[in-house]
């Protein structure tokens, strides 16, 4: 597809060409240019408010803590059915009440 440059006249794009690259209507769009090439690509959502900083750190330090979890082979399941869901949580108990120690009085 061609398309002219008039002067004074906004660049229109062919309703044909965005339909190939896949944009819909209303959809925002965003611009780059760079050497001589005009690369139009779908504006994604801005996720900087999402989190702060603090809260970032927090989800990610979390996220790595369950990474090592898992690494570890520290997780159960999956479960087929909720009675071997259920012997597991029997077995894991047993475990902690053969761990309990006498106290000193």
């Amino acid at each position: 597809m061609t398309v002219a440059i008039k002067n004074k006249q906004p660049v229109v794009v062919p309703a044909a060409a965005l339909r190939r690259a896949g944009f819909k209507r209303g959809q925002e769009l965003e611009m780059k240019a760079s050497g001589g090439v005009i690369t139009i690509l779908p504006k994604l959502p801005n996720t900087d408010d999402e989190y702060t900083p603090h809260e970032r750190r927090t989800i990610d330090a979390r996220l790595d803590k369950a990474d090592a979890d898992i690494t570890a082979g520290r997780v159960h399941g999956p479960f087929s059915t909720h009675k071997e869901f259920i012997a597991s949580l029997h077995k894991e108990a047993k475990k902690l009440s053969r761990k309990k120690t006498k106290r000193s009085a």
